[in-house]
């Protein structure tokens, strides 16, 4: 089953898809350095380019589109601008690239999978997710089902909401439920690195700010060595308050999370494995996961997918429908 990924980042949605059979046939991003560690981990490179300008003629057919498109204008961390942010807007660049398989290439394809941030359900008011579904359904011809998914249902020991968009052409299908829930067998502390360097411990300048619990109007209780992660985030590089991020305690003291320690905290790694690879700076490394889609979450959605398309008749490999 052929897959386009557009808002690949490093690849959380595609690694979930690949592993469940699926075969990525193009993946986009506009973030250079994204787009290196997408490279360096996938057989099928990520093209660099702003998908607003892109030909789409110079996207290869596909029965599949996958898509984490940027969540900032409907994140509570963000301002929340919704469609009057351009990054909000790209949700309708989706749509045009299906209308435009549907219209001239005459190949609908058969599942959309669009992921973002849980807020994106009530932003303005609900109207905004609202619409979005409206264009899927009535405008593209979809039947559209949604769910909110918690990576720590998924085996993953991080509290991350975020809200799926399942799609499916066959009118007959009425009914996608959410996939079926696993229980966490590790937490923070089994994937935790050995021998840290120096340079993540926190000093006691630093500390004293990241522990404290805000002040003015805003103030929540500082807590370190979690077992369940707090939703790593974009910014983690800024080194927010405690009780906003993730801290840790070794031998030398308190320390923030490492990259690797995303890495697993995201799935891209096992417990005990570093086998992703990271070619970019602890900056952008750290935003490249805090953006990231959980990967044991994004592997159940293709599963149950997949498993929905086959029941129907409708999955493909190698060319052929079973």
């Amino acid at each position: 089953m052929k897959v386009v990924s557009l808002f690949s980042g490093i690849g959380g949605l595609d690694k979930g898809f690949i592993d469940a059979g699926f075969e990525i046939v193009w993946a986009n991003d506009f973030d250079k350095y994204a787009v290196q560690t997408y490279n360096a981990n996938y057989s099928c490179p990520a093209t660099l380019a702003d998908i607003t300008t892109y030909p789409f003629e110079k996207i290869p057919d596909f029965d599949v589109l996958i898509g984490g498109f940027p969540c900032q204008p409907f994140s509570i961390m963000g301002s929340q601008l919704g469609f009057d942010d351009t990054r909000g807007t790209l949700f309708f660049r989706i749509a045009e690239l299906i209308d435009y398989q549907i219209k001239i290439r005459k190949h609908k394809p058969r599942a959309l999978i669009l992921e973002n941030v849980r807020a994106l359900r009530t932003h303005d008011n609900g109207h905004t997710f609202t619409r979005i579904k409206e264009i899927l359904k009535d405008n593209l011809g979809y039947q559209v089902f949604d769910m909110n998914l918690n990576s720590a249902d998924y085996g993953i020991p991080q509290t991350r909401n975020r809200t799926y968009i399942i799609c499916f052409a066959n009118d007959k299908i009425k009914e996608f439920n959410p996939p079926p829930k696993k229980k966490l067998t590790y937490y923070v502390q089994d994937l935790l690195e050995k021998n840290v360097p120096d340079k993540y411990f926190l000093s006691e300048k630093i500390k004293k700010t990241v522990l404290s619990n805000g002040s003015g109007g805003w103030q929540a209780k500082a807590e370190t060595d979690l077992s369940i992660a707090r939703p790593l985030c974009a910014t983690m590089a800024k080194m927010h308050r405690a009780s906003q991020d993730n801290y840790v305690t070794q031998e030398k003291g308190l320390r923030r999370l490492t990259p690797r320690e995303c890495a697993r905290l995201q799935g891209f790694d096992k417990p005990d494995t570093s086998d992703f690879k990271i070619p970019v700076s602890d900056s952008q490394a750290y935003k490249q996961f805090g953006n990231a889609v959980t990967v044991d979450v994004s592997r159940a959605v293709a599963e149950s997918v997949r498993d929905k398309l086959i029941e129907i008749g409708e999955w493909i490999d190698n060319g052929k429908a079973e």
